[in-house]
């Protein structure tokens, strides 16, 4: 899900908002498969399905891209999936609610309305929880009939658990026909949308929902007091995406009594972010190094062209004499553990950054238990974890805004699908909770290191330029950023 929008001078303008946003279908070839898959896109036609499987049983390789089923069961099943996605809006009320009431107050109307809503509500939860939990018990005919009825129930333009519940039932489908794995491959692969479309719904993204500026924020905050004294300062992002992180802190930097320090900043990059920014890490070094000479602070940049899991301390440069801090922010989840591999790249790589001796490693995580847990927990964590993040959204972005689907779809839903519908090693979005990331800093020997106490009080104010159903809360030495009794985000840091 969190990938680092680009920041700078200028703000992304926003298109206009589009009331009739509707979607279209998309195949996406899965290599050395029998099925293919359709992603929802945003569009302004009004022919719009959401997930079609295609099985071809003949063994000539050749794909028919026929609309089918997912499974040889569905061939009478699967219809045309417009309505299922785009389905009922709350506006779309059957002819005779109006005609019962035509002679009512608009007052009871709305009354009425809203009644129905929060029915049909807490209905399409309880119907996604039942296709899960008859999924989790082998119940197959049961899972199909419940498919069905969602599909009526799902709207990418809906409300928040309508538009959740359309990404969740296609994570559901895509599990049911064990190709879940190879979906989210070739969802990854993909090259749609451009580059500077997927970099401006991060930047909506950003823009509409406080998580970044608070991981960022909280992070920052304890990076800057743990090198306030010092003179050389290396700083190493484990996912610097577009950089956007360190503008804040280059400016706390260049007003520090007595001056900046001399700064470098190594940067490991991640796929999708190099996709978003059209090329490599030199393009995030030049936009900080121009801004760093702007404000008069020494600086360097040095990228790291492999991934996370494969970093080794050759690849960081740490020099003798440099305060070293080491930032974590929203990547640390997709690294394998002991449950899916011997190696356990995610205890290896705390291993490793301790042995560098840092002065203090920040973390930024989602508060969210998706890793070992078993399918059917591990779908209600999520709903209920969504579900929360997509009221958060409502709230500062126009539900027929068309750009919220596209932000949505692009940045949300493909971690969505990957939790519900992938297993192994290709299931990447593993989150944990806090307590389990303490006690896996600890075995790798790192004690707590207290956060800065303006930082609080700096991201109260922020959360004030979105909603007050956003809450802060510092337990046990962390941040926590929530939404309304859910924890979303987490932060710490650590010595």
């Amino acid at each position: 899900m969190y990938k680092h929008p680009r920041q700078e001078v200028e703000a992304y303008p926003l298109p206009p908002s589009e009331s009739n946003s509707v979607g279209k279908l998309r195949y996406v070839p899965v290599n050395n498969s029998r099925k293919r898959y359709c992603m929802l896109e945003p569009s302004s036609s009004p022919d719009s399905t959401v997930l079609v499987s295609n099985n071809n049983n003949n063994n000539s390789g050749y794909e028919d891209t026929s609309a089918s089923c997912v499974t040889d069961d569905f061939n009478d099943k699967i219809k045309e999936l417009e309505t299922a996605m785009m389905g009922p809006d709350s506006s779309d009320l059957p002819l005779y609610y109006n005609d019962s009431f035509a002679s009512t107050s608009s007052q009871e109307t709305n009354s009425w309305r809203s009644t129905l809503e929060a029915v049909s509500r807490r209905d399409l939860r309880a119907d996604l929880v039942s296709c899960a939990k008859a999924m989790s018990e082998n119940d197959l005919m049961m899972a199909n009939s419940m498919m069905e009825k969602l599909r009526l129930m799902v709207s990418v333009s809906g409300e928040p658990i309508q538009r959740l519940g359309a990404y969740l039932l296609e994570g559901l489908v895509a599990r049911l026909a064990s190709s879940g794995s190879s979906i989210y491959k070739s969802l990854n692969r993909c090259p749609e949308p451009a580059s500077n479309e997927l970099l401006s719904y991060m930047h909506v993204l950003y823009e509409v929902c406080p998580y970044f500026k608070f991981g960022y924020m909280s992070a920052n905050g304890a990076i800057a007091e743990a090198v306030k004294n010092e003179n050389r300062v290396h700083i190493i992002d484990f996912q610097i995406g577009q950089g956007s992180q360190w503008v804040t802190l280059i400016q706390a930097f260049a007003e520090r009594p007595g001056g900046p320090p001399w700064i470098r900043i190594t940067g490991i990059d991640d796929m999708t972010s190099a996709y978003a920014r059209g090329g490599g890490l030199s393009i995030v070094g030049n936009r900080l190094a121009r801004l760093a000479k702007k404000f008069n602070v020494p600086f360097e940049f040095n990228s790291v062209s492999v991934s996370v899991s494969e970093v080794k301390p050759n690849n960081l440069g740490v020099r003798p004499g440099e305060a070293l801090a080491v930032n974590f922010a929203f990547v640390l989840h997709h690294m394998p553990d002991e449950s899916v591999s011997t190696e356990n790249h995610r205890d290896r790589l705390l291993r490793m950054v301790k042995s560098l001796s840092p002065k203090v490693v920040t973390l930024v995580e989602q508060e969210a238990n998706t890793n070992t847990a078993a399918f059917f927990p591990r779908f209600m964590e999520t709903m209920d974890y969504y579900d929360a993040m997509f009221e958060s959204i409502d709230v500062t972005l126009p539900r027929n805004h068309k750009q919220r689907i596209s932000v949505e779809q692009h940045c949300l839903a493909r971690d969505v699908v990957n939790i519900i519908a992938c297993e192994g090693a290709d299931r990447v979005e593993r989150h944990e909770l806090l307590g389990k990331w303490r006690s896996r800093f600890g075995m790798a020997g790192f004690t707590p290191y207290p956060l800065s106490p303006l930082v609080n009080s700096t991201i109260r104010t922020l959360l004030r330029n979105y909603s007050d159903k956003y809450r802060l809360e510092e337990r046990d030495g962390a941040l926590y950023l929530g939404w309304m009794k859910r924890d979303l985000v987490a932060s710490c840091a650590w010595k």
